[in-house]
């Protein structure tokens, strides 16, 4: 078992019945337990050395934001539809529970840079993908997909991965 279980908190039936809610705030609030991912999703992103980390709102913009710091290049926030002032990127996707667009500025990333996608969990993969999809309409390169939790049996990560980007995650649950 991943040491980062210990923290997540689960909630039965959120965001409706049958559905078993991974909630990563409950490991942001122990600040060591937060310090240790971030420096794994940090050690990660390393790897690929990324010009700016992109996260999608809301928990990535937490996570993301603090693996830019540390890595000491950009943050890009992907934002759900309507939230971003300037003119943006749409990307329609499917969720496990119904359908949405994320946004991006359209000046946010240059040609050819690199960029870590970050979210707090990769569940049917829809998310992560448009994010994907948005990173490459500015003509970026995604760099890889990083995430606290993994939903393996949804399916999201091999449909990362059969699309060529690295994963990461810091733990995973089966069944879900």
């Amino acid at each position: 078992m991943s040491w980062v279980k210990e923290y997540i908190r689960t909630v039965p039936d959120y965001p409706k019945p049958g559905i078993m809610f991974r909630d990563v705030t409950s490991l942001m609030q122990n600040g060591d337990a937060f310090g240790r991912a971030i420096g794994e999703l940090v050690d990660f992103a390393k790897q690929y050395h990324v010009h700016k980390v992109a996260g999608i709102d809301a928990r990535g913009f937490i996570l993301g934001g603090a693996v830019a710091d540390h890595l000491g290049v950009g943050f890009i926030p992907l934002r759900k539809a309507g939230k971003l002032p300037a003119n943006t990127y749409k990307e329609d996707y499917q969720l496990e529970y119904g359908q949405a667009t994320l946004e991006m500025h359209v000046d946010a990333v240059e040609e050819g840079e690199k960029i870590m996608i970050i979210d707090d969990l990769i569940a049917t993969g829809g998310t992560a993908l448009a994010a994907c999809n948005l990173i490459e309409k500015a003509n970026g390169v995604v760099a890889g997909v990083a995430c606290i939790i993994d939903l393996p049996d949804l399916g999201g990560s091999e449909l990362i991965r059969e699309r060529g980007y690295a994963v990461c995650h810091l733990a995973e649950y089966e069944g879900d």
